[in-house]
């Protein structure tokens, strides 16, 4: 059965009886700033399951002898391109000597090459994952119901720059209270701007890029590493499979603002990463065991400990809005994003939206949220990590965690 009949009636419920009706004028102001920016995600789907579709029925199945091989050129050809795209720009800025027109052309070549890849990569790697969340008896929502083993929903992503994201908390408290998606293509003038009106209407905002979104197909961003592409589209598959459960249900009336319910995006945020971050550890140590091994670093004792410095800058922001001193709170918090990129960690804006953004993820360094803890200590007690998810799966509240690790 679809979600979607059941999620129009909930909110035409809420519509008819106001209990969750947005703020109108606020939304209407909001409108009014993002609309020439925002992101259509129906017509995307629409453009990308027709082409989906189209290669299912006319598209030829293409034997690839060497599956790995291909990831491999793929995401070397992504590095390549971020080292020329960083050495064009230190000759853009003066900083060092080099042919322009030369580099720009060699840049547009292995842009080219990459592309032509991308198809082939997203099969090779949503069959690996497939196969290891087969491995993990992850088969389809309804898989301790029915005895037949097949992969539900299909797993599929597109690796495509995901849109930007407008984050959107009260200046009060740390709190998501809108999330609206913006252009894939935005300018850093554009990003400021949008911020600059949308603060205006006594909020806080940021827009932010992001790895992936939950769309179907998903999106993964293009340029990242091998393995946080693994992961990225194992999370984004995650959250397509528990929108069937009831934590992901109630998830979806999260996003869709009929039913707010931070606590609950946390835990499903967070059940998503761990599960994700697992699955696709197998993945790159068994069939991409070189590559992976190549690039891990020895392990150093850093000199600065960012992660112990964003917790502790969490807990004073917290405690010097629970005391009403938001401004102080806002100086505080700009002191610090100067210091961090003094210390060689930029960010480009650290406020309350920050926050509420990165802390959805509780085992996150923002985030200072015991779902966390709660939800690793799960894990550690579950007997696999199927047994995890299935566990996780069913909870519809806070309380339910908090009882589940007694």
């Amino acid at each position: 059965m679809s979600l979607k009949p059941v999620i129009f009636i909930l909110l035409l419920f809420c519509l008819i009886i106001g209990g969750c009706a947005p703020a109108a004028d606020f939304d209407s102001s909001l409108k009014s700033i993002v609309s020439p920016y925002q992101f259509s995600i129906a017509q995307w789907e629409l453009v990308t399951i027709t082409d989906e579709l189209n290669n299912q029925v006319f598209g030829k199945e293409e034997d690839i002898e060497d599956g790995a091989g291909t990831v491999v050129n793929y995401f070397e050809l992504v590095e390549q391109i971020k080292s020329l795209e960083a050495e064009i720009a230190a000759v853009n800025a003066g900083n060092k000597a080099g042919d322009l027109a030369s580099l720009e052309a060699e840049l547009d070549s292995l842009k080219q090459q990459k592309a032509a890849l991308a198809d082939k990569v997203e099969k090779i790697i949503a069959g690996q994952i497939r196969e290891v969340l087969a491995e993990e008896g992850i088969y389809h929502p309804l898989d301790n119901y029915i005895e037949i083993k097949f992969g539900f929903p299909p797993l599929i992503f597109e690796l495509e720059p995901p849109p930007h994201l407008l984050v959107v908390s009260p200046r009060d408290r740390i709190e998501s209270m809108r999330e609206i998606h913006l252009q894939q293509e935005l300018s850093l003038d554009a990003m400021e701007s949008i911020e600059e009106q949308v603060d205006n209407l006594g909020v806080s905002s940021l827009v932010t890029g992001i790895g992936g979104l939950g769309t179907y197909p998903a999106f993964v961003v293009d340029d990242a590493s091998l393995q946080f592409t693994v992961d990225a589209a194992t999370e984004e598959w995650l959250h397509n499979y528990l929108a069937f459960k009831p934590l992901g249900f109630k998830y979806l009336l999260d996003l869709t603002g009929i039913s707010r319910n931070y606590d609950i995006a946390t835990m499903n945020e967070t059940v998503v990463g761990i599960v994700s971050k697992e699955i696709g550890a197998i993945v790159c140590q068994k069939y991409y065991p070189d590559y992976a091994n190549s690039r891990q670093q020895p392990a150093e004792e850093p000199e600065f400990d960012f992660n112990r410095e964003m917790r502790e800058i969490r807990q004073t922001v917290d405690t010097y809005l629970a005391q009403g001193e938001i401004t102080q709170a806002e100086a505080f918090m700009e002191e610090k994003r100067q210091y961090l990129a003094s210390m060689g960690y930029y960010i480009r804006k650290l406020n309350q939206a920050y926050f509420a953004f990165h802390g959805t993820y509780a085992d996150s360094p923002t985030s200072i949220s015991p779902i966390g803890a709660e939800l690793k200590q799960l894990r550690e007690q579950s007997t696999s990590l199927k047994a995890f998810l299935d566990t996780a799966a069913a909870m519809t509240s806070r309380q339910d965690l908090s009882l589940s690790v007694q």
